[in-house]
């Protein structure tokens, strides 16, 4: 599962979505304990059934999240889960600590925040592990992944699309664009992979282009690229026509049912 020696029992802090659940499952499967804070509601259910504790918590307590990971003796733990940045528009629920680390910020990019927060957990002896240490198998390889082909003027799109989301991610804004015709519809930022789809292909009126990859120099510690059906859902929703990923940085959820709905829906699926 992992070069390094994991500790019986594992630290789960998570967002939104269904990889959080995954992992808890997959980590009881091979014998884990997992003790889980949850920064959202959509999953508390699912996470209970999978974790030997889950403590509920707003983002911005940083003294109750450090006082939890103490009291249960977290040596390790994995973030998953989308937890909006929006959070930080509205500090009303930051306890004091956490608006006096966010002070320090030069910039409130994803990247600078998560390398914050892992340097307070390694300060009280936290290691911080790789996103996909319990979930390698959600990882795609390269290729068409339905029964979809692209079409040459779709390739150029992707191959275009392809060159400015990583142009994107080395600058830490955003890591999915969307393409038609070689003109850009829309760039990733604050409202994520979805709004975004939902913006640039409501624009392109019919055949976007979706492209998402991994930063450069991605760290496999926070912000591994992921879609699910909601995802393609939004798609089939705006008529975008395909999406490309990039290969083996990339999970889909639910990759059986993503791939099915993409082919009754007629909408290409593909790893670079």
């Amino acid at each position: 599962m992992s070069n390094i020696t994991l500790d019986k029992i594992q630290g789960l802090i998570a967002g939104d979505g269904v990889l959080p659940v995954k992992m808890a499952q997959y980590a009881k499967e091979n014998g884990f304990d997992v003790v889980c804070i949850s920064l959202a509601k959509d999953n508390y259910s699912d996470l209970k059934k999978y974790c030997k504790k889950v403590y509920a918590c707003h983002p911005g307590e940083v003294n109750k999240i450090e006082k939890i990971l103490k009291d249960e003796n977290i040596k390790q733990l994995t973030f998953l889960g989308k937890v909006h940045k929006k959070v930080l528009l509205k500090l009303n629920k930051f306890d004091k600590r956490a608006v006096d680390i966010l002070k320090k910020a030069v910039r409130l990019n994803d990247d600078q925040v998560m390398l914050m927060i892992v340097d307070q957990l390694a300060q009280i002896g936290i290691e911080v592990l790789d996103q996909t240490i319990f979930i390698k198998n959600l990882m795609i390889p390269a290729g068409v992944l339905g029964h979809v082909k692209p079409t040459k003027e779709q390739m150029e799109d992707v191959n275009y699309g392809y060159w400015l989301a990583k142009e994107m991610g080395r600058l830490d804004v955003g890591q999915s664009v969307v393409i038609k015709d070689k003109m850009i519809m829309a760039v990733e930022a604050l409202e994520g992979t979805d709004a975004c789809i939902k913006r640039g292909a409501k624009l392109a009126k019919k055949g976007a282009v979706v492209v998402k990859v991994a930063k450069p120099n991605q760290d496999k510690r926070f912000d591994i690229p992921a879609i699910g059906l909601k995802t393609l859902r939004g798609m089939k929703a705006k008529k975008a026509s395909l999406i490309a990923l990039e290969a083996n940085e990339t999970i889909i959820v639910d990759q059986e049912k993503v791939i099915d709905y993409a082919d009754k829906n007629n909408i290409v699926i593909m790893a670079l």
